[in-house]
């Protein structure tokens, strides 16, 4: 269920947005996919937004297998606090480097697991001497840069995406949001009863897990766990444009139709609760999901010999949902379908 493929040593994410194309992009990519040649060990991939337009063409090196990404050269700060050094379990984005130092951003589409995508633009920040905002999750600790994490100008910027977001998708089941909305005295309910809003009704088409896309907010981490990041079956993507894009399957078929394996991964890494266990669906419906009336007790998967770790989340002793632990170093939170959703027979009393 997983890919054989080998995995580049690193990833050259080259940005083909609008500021970054104008200056050449394209040139960009074709001379270095050029000057390295096959074997090289580096991967070459086009990317959208990096967050560094003052910087046009912009590009940033990855290396694959680093879901953690701890490698920085030099100290970075946040007002006068040092963010991160040269140690090697310092962080190199902002984002981690700021919560290391104890500073919380808010952040909903960046993922331990997953490369930043930029798109929800819930955790940006003001950098010494760029011209905009910068997205925390992706922009590197740089040499003697500072970090202003709550200014008014951020503090604004994020009040503004959570009131756009608030307001066209319902966030009831993302953590934490309702307590940004009241930090940053977001208001989604000032655009009106008017304000275009996505009111689809939750799709069950199996029994293993529920697509309820009202609480979209195409962050796009599904994809990419679908994708080239992890699962490689690129079984979902996004279709539509502006207002009606969407996250879906090809034709938009039932998943029961589609090239979906089941591995549920794109489950584990949604922020929203857009997808989610048909048993936590379920039980959310009728009212009896608690998440502080269950334990979790991880372990390891009876199914193969690879050592995939579980996480069983257990409520009135039932299963209720199995997860992965993102640090595993077998599965960074990846599972196939048997270890995801396979453990009804622990349960069965017949």
């Amino acid at each position: 269920m997983f890919s054989v493929r080998p995995r580049p040593a690193t990833v050259l994410h080259v940005c083909t947005d609008l500021a970054c194309a104008a200056s050449g992009a394209a040139e960009l990519c074709a001379g270095v996919e050029a000057r390295l040649g096959p074997g090289s060990g580096v991967s070459v991939r086009r990317s959208p937004c990096l967050g560094l337009c003052e910087r046009a063409p912009a590009a940033l090196a990855i290396k694959a297998g680093d879901p953690v990404r701890t490698a920085v050269a030099a100290p970075a700060t946040v007002g006068s606090a040092v963010l991160a050094g040269s140690a090697p379990d310092s962080a190199d984005e902002f984002l981690d480097a700021c919560r290391a130092a104890g500073k919380d951003i808010p952040a909903l589409c960046q993922g331990d697991t997953l490369t930043p995508k930029n798109a929800c633009r819930v955790c940006v920040v003001e950098v010494e001497g760029a011209r905009t905002l910068v997205p925390a999750c992706s922009r590197r600790a740089e040499p003697g840069r500072a970090v202003r994490t709550d200014t008014g100008r951020a503090r604004h910027s994020r009040r503004i995406v959570l009131e756009l977001l608030a307001s066209s998708v319902d966030l009831s089941t993302t953590p934490e949001v309702a307590g940004w909305l009241k930090e940053y005295e977001a208001e989604p309910d000032r655009f009106g009863p008017d304000a275009a809003r996505l009111n689809e009704e939750p799709r069950i088409d199996n029994d293993l897990y529920v697509r309820d896309y009202a609480k979209c907010v195409l962050c796009y981490k599904c994809v990419d766990a679908c994708g080239d990041q992890w699962q490689n079956i690129f079984a979902i993507s996004v279709t539509g444009r502006g207002f009606d894009a969407r996250i879906a399957v090809e034709h938009d078929v039932p998943l029961t139709e589609s090239a979906c394996v089941y591995c549920g991964n794109c489950v584990e890494v949604c922020p929203t609760g857009a997808l989610s266990f048909k048993s936590e669906f379920d039980m959310r419906k009728a009212g009896t999901w608690d998440e502080s009336a269950q334990t979790e007790t991880t372990t390891v998967c009876a199914y193969c010999g690879v050592g995939c770790n579980l996480t069983l989340h257990v409520q009135d002793n039932e299963i209720v949902k199995v997860t992965s632990p993102h640090d595993n170093p077998v599965t960074h939170g990846n599972l196939c379908i048997k270890g995801r959703f396979g453990y009804q027979h622990v349960q069965n009393r017949d």
